[in-house]
């Protein structure tokens, strides 16, 4: 069988290997600034870090209900999050991503930023609000998949509760080629419900043929829901790559292996047999 041209460009502008970290750690409740400081000291403290650093889902507050008072103004002209984010970013010559409550135009979101040392960016607004905890009632739903590429790899991007829904996380191939290679979803995922976070994060890794990375909170918020963690990163074949240890902040980074998984696509195609569907 000819490989097709465009796969061959897709495989080649890929970086042989990648290296991501994730960034598990507690979160003190609706206070930014202290979140901002205390990753930064954990990021700094483990010397050397990949080409992407992932942060939890709502990493400046912690999973609030309250963004009347604690969502960042996009309208002031000025985000003291976004503006870290780059120079940490840039500081660090790798893409920094992590959700953060935003308020923008008179909505308020829990959105993903994916931002890249240049300062360059693309975010992603959370598809699944988690109604048992009521984030319907405070935010609004985004509508739109957000595919980022760096390095030559594609990252499909994701908060916590998508985990939940199959449907919307599937990958898909396109004239040869699988719409992404790694997939995020960071998270604040309570303690109660752990084995529904590692079960699935393998089902995403397995059904998908790709690299799962899922970044969850650590400790108690300010609801009195504990968060063990969690935060792991899984090859195409569901195994476990890297995994943190419960209950403790702590900052490890894991490579992924280009050739590895495209073998792997070869030997099993399945991709190339799912259903087409269309997502409204």
């Amino acid at each position: 069988m000819t490989t097709p041209l465009s796969f061959l460009i897709y495989f080649t502008a890929m970086n042989p290997e990648l290296r991501v970290t994730t960034v598990q750690c507690n979160l003190f409740w609706e206070q930014p600034e202290a979140n901002r400081n205390h990753i930064e000291g954990l990021i700094s403290d483990a010397g050397e870090v990949g080409e992407v650093i992932i942060l939890p889902e709502m990493f400046t507050t912690g999973f609030t209900m309250n963004p009347e008072t604690h969502a960042e103004n996009l309208e002031s002209g000025r985000c003291a999050t976004i503006d870290w984010m780059r120079q940490m970013a840039k500081k660090h010559e790798a893409v920094v991503c992590g959700s953060v409550a935003i308020c923008e135009e008179e909505r308020f979101l829990n959105r993903l930023y994916w931002v890249e040392p240049s300062g360059q960016m693309l975010y992603y607004d959370k598809r699944h609000l988690f109604s048992l905890g009521k984030e319907h009632d405070h935010y609004k739903s985004g509508n739109k998949r957000v595919i980022a590429e760096w390095k030559g790899w594609k990252f499909s991007l994701n908060i916590c509760y998508d985990l939940r829904f199959p449907v919307w996380a599937r990958n898909a191939v396109i004239d040869g080629i699988p719409a992404f290679d790694v997939q995020v979803f960071v998270a604040n995922w309570p303690e109660v419900r752990i084995v529904h976070w590692s079960r699935l994060l393998q089902a995403r890794a397995i059904e998908n043929q790709c690299y799962v990375a899922g970044v969850n909170r650590q400790g108690e918020d300010g609801n009195g829901v504990a968060h063990n963690g969690g935060s792991q990163v899984l090859d195409f074949n569901g195994e476990s790559l890297m995994a943190h240890p419960d209950f403790k902040d702590s900052v490890l980074t894991t490579s992924l292996i280009a050739d590895e998984l495209h073998s792997f696509r070869a030997r099993l195609p399945f991709l190339s047999d799912a259903d087409r569907f269309t997502i409204h």
